[in-house]
């Protein structure tokens, strides 16, 4: 049996696996029984509570264009006074909780709401799906963040007005800066200004975790309520996630129980500390924690950039899940950008076309790189493969790409493994030389040989140059590392026949190269 080489040091403990893989499927399983209880429920209900929201919303309405009439969305915008606040406040939220009650929600409210000078902001979460309004109408309609867009819909539209939201738009470039402004100005009004509620999750869960925390709410360093929600239903028709059942199903499904609970918390207001303060990140992981353990649930580090990376994943033909990386954490701790991370999925999904479940076998990864499975190949698949279930996912390999392989693609190791082809020193190496070395080291058969040395030779002139083989490796990062890894093993074996069990002068004589795989791997938290 060859001899393994010791890690150095030991995997990383905050780039392992999230204690919730996907926090973005809902996996509700509707079984015979349940499907026929809705449908006989549903002919009933539907039609019953259909008629009741309708007529909810056509008092609704009329009442949400007087409050708004000739006050201004847009410029010098001043909070909702006299008549008009209290037409929004009493009459309006009476409404809105008349519709509820129409659509079946048996609301429970628990804790004790502050006013807006005590917590300025209303931070809740989780976010879980569009019936999530509902603690706006429990809060006395305070304002919202809204995308302009949703002004312009049908009925709706007026409705949100009434709540006068702080405006984001996609179309405008300083639409983040501006949005951030107003709200620190509205939180810092001294109780000029009703609360923000925000949402600080920025997208819909299934409620088995909370998700990176954005940092809006957490920027004016002023006192935050955290409001927790809770659906305990024995069926839940309610989560509205990236994967699972489409609006439709779910309003339906809603419609067709007898009546859907939901539980609304105010947990005390978080006063920051002067630290907190200074680092809306730590505020805003702090509050996180809080209202976790409140919910008894676990941390995790997606964000809504994982659920762009997911419709990615779909449209290169892979499970949706497979875009999945706790972004937030990926990003920090590699120091990459969201374009970063899309351009390795798209070099990921080249290589996991061909495999089901978006997860590489070795087999599969040797092919991508046409070389056989050999002890150097083998022991980098292991570097990738970092919870050791024979398969690397997208998440392992962007970790791999990122602190083993781009590491190891320095001009030194790369003019290195230039040395090891060109023989003859000539500083270019003959289609003779590469074949030689690579049948010789890691037993390529002719065939991928010829493949590989025209994907490299780039000009077609018959001959590498270091030039032509550098461009390759920093397309192919890959390739870096498996030489580094093949030259490791040939002074490890080397020291074995020397010194037959002493592991540990092995593990000293390697150290160089070790130390750059594991510090790399080690990276502070």
């Amino acid at each position: 049996m060859p001899p393994q080489r010791v890690f150095a040091l030991p995997r990383q403990q905050s780039l392992l696996l999230p204690a919730v893989i996907n926090p973005f499927v809902q996996d509700t399983k509707l079984t015979t029984a349940t499907i026929i209880k809705c449908v006989l429920l549903g002919i009933f209900l539907v039609p019953i509570r259909a008629i009741l929201m309708s007529l909810v919303l056509m008092v609704t309405w009329p009442v949400a264009v007087i409050i708004t009439l000739n006050h201004p969305l847009k410029g010098a915008v001043e909070p909702m006074t006299g008549w008009r606040r209290f037409m929004c406040r009493r009459v309006m939220a009476a409404l809105g909780r008349a519709y509820y009650f129409s659509m079946g929600f048996r609301v429970v409210v628990k804790g004790k709401q502050v006013d807006s000078s005590e917590a300025p902001i209303l931070a809740v979460a989780p976010h879980s799906t569009f019936f999530d309004g509902i603690v706006c109408i429990v809060a006395g309609l305070p304002s919202t963040v809204s995308r302009v867009e949703n002004l312009a819909a049908p009925i709706f539209g007026r409705l949100v007005r009434c709540l006068q939201p702080v405006l984001v738009s996609r179309k405008d470039p300083d639409s983040r800066k501006n949005t951030i402004q107003e709200i620190e100005s509205r939180a810092k009004s001294g109780g000029h200004w009703p609360q923000v509620l925000i949402f600080p999750e920025g997208t819909c869960t299934n409620r088995s975790c909370l998700i990176t925390f954005k940092q809006g709410a957490f920027i004016p360093g002023v006192p935050v309520q955290p409001v927790i929600m809770r659906y305990p239903n024995k069926l839940d028709t309610v989560s509205w996630t990236w994967q699972g059942f489409s609006t439709k199903t779910l309003l339906l499904l809603t419609l067709s129980q007898l009546y859907t609970t939901v539980e609304i918390e105010f947990l005390p207001t978080h006063n920051p500390t002067e630290e907190e303060k200074k680092s809306p990140h730590l505020y805003a992981s702090r509050v996180r924690e809080t209202m976790a353990q409140a919910l008894g649930v676990p941390v995790t580090d997606h964000t809504y950039e994982d659920c762009r990376l997911m419709i990615s994943a779909g449209e290169l033909t892979l499970p949706m899940e497979a875009g999945l990386v706790e972004f937030t954490k990926i990003s920090r701790k590699l120091n990459l950008k969201w374009d970063n991370v899309k351009k390795e999925l798209d070099g990921f999904a080249a290589m996991a076309s061909s495999c089901k479940g978006g997860r590489i076998t070795i087999e599969e990864f040797a092919a991508f790189l046409k070389l056989p499975v050999n002890p150097a190949l083998e022991e980098l698949f292991a570097l990738f493969d970092r919870n050791g279930d024979g398969t690397i996912d997208f998440r392992e390999y962007v970790i791999g790409v990122t602190i083993l392989c781009r590491p190891a693609n320095t001009e030194d190791v790369l003019r290195m493994a230039f040395q090891l082809f060109d023989t003859d020193e000539d500083e270019k190496i003959t289609r003779e030389e590469f074949t030689a070395l690579l049948r010789s080291a890691l037993c390529v058969s002719n065939l991928n040989m010829a493949k590989l040395f025209k994907e490299i030779d780039a000009d077609g002139s018959g001959f590498i140059t270091f030039t032509e083989f550098q461009s390759f490796a920093t397309a192919h990062p890959e390739y870096a590392k498996l030489f580094t890894t093949y030259l490791e093993l040939q002074r490890y074996q080397a020291i074995q026949e020397a010194s037959p069990g002493d592991l540990e002068l092995a593990g000293q004589t390697c150290s160089g190269e070790k130390q750059e795989e594991s510090t790399s791997d080690k990276k502070d938290d």
